[in-house]
């Protein structure tokens, strides 16, 4: 398998209300956007169809290798999830390799938009433009029905016409592009309770 398969990569947590929002507004309004942008319309992936019997990890790593771009969903929990630290430092890596996202071409891979407040942001997130949506963060159907709906549709829209400005100029696919593997879940270490004090020995 050679070249890209997928114009955009959506990189989020499962964790919290995002996925709920992604599939009932976000995925199929941008897939929608997109396609009124260009011909032939983008490919979008996010794991909401993954094939039976397909070994999931493989598929993730597969996918996000033969992708241009990729959509960082930041959340507190993106940070804390080994699956999107993979996701986000391989294409970090993809970006060293090029020399983009840097003083010489500032343009990255990496396209992040904010559904909730992050307090994890590291300096490399905090050095990147990124599109807030956390005005549009409304995860249950009924949102479509409201009157603040068409401003989310006006956000996406924008967001189609950057990412599809941005797919343009992403340089051939490479066979070499660069998968970094990182534990998952990511061990924190807490500092323990005084009043949690072990119990001693008989």
């Amino acid at each position: 398998m050679s070249g890209y398969l997928f114009d955009f990569f959506i990189s989020y947590s499962r964790q919290g209300s995002v996925q709920k929002w992604l599939l009932n507004h976000f995925y199929n309004k941008l897939v929608e956007c997109l396609a009124d942008e260009c011909a032939p319309a983008p490919r979008v992936y996010m794991d909401r169809h993954m094939p039976r019997a397909v070994d999931w990890s493989h598929n993730l790593r597969t996918s996000l290798r033969h992708s241009k771009i990729m959509i960082q969903v930041m959340t507190p929990h993106y940070f804390r999830s080994g699956w999107c630290m993979s996701e986000l430092q391989s294409m970090r890596a993809r970006e060293e390799m090029l020399g983009f996202a840097s003083a010489k071409i500032p343009q990255g891979l990496i396209y992040p938009i904010v559904y909730s407040d992050c307090e994890d942001l590291r300096d490399e997130e905090r050095m990147r433009k990124w599109h807030d949506f956390k005005e549009y963060a409304h995860p249950d159907p009924v949102y479509q029905q409201t009157v603040e709906y068409i401003h989310f549709h006006k956000e996406v829209k924008q967001l189609a016409r950057d990412l599809v400005e941005l797919a343009s100029w992403v340089p051939d696919w490479q066979e070499d592009w660069p998968i970094v593997e990182l534990p998952d879940p990511i061990v924190t270490r807490r500092t323990p309770l005084p009043r949690f004090e072990p119990c001693p020995e008989p």
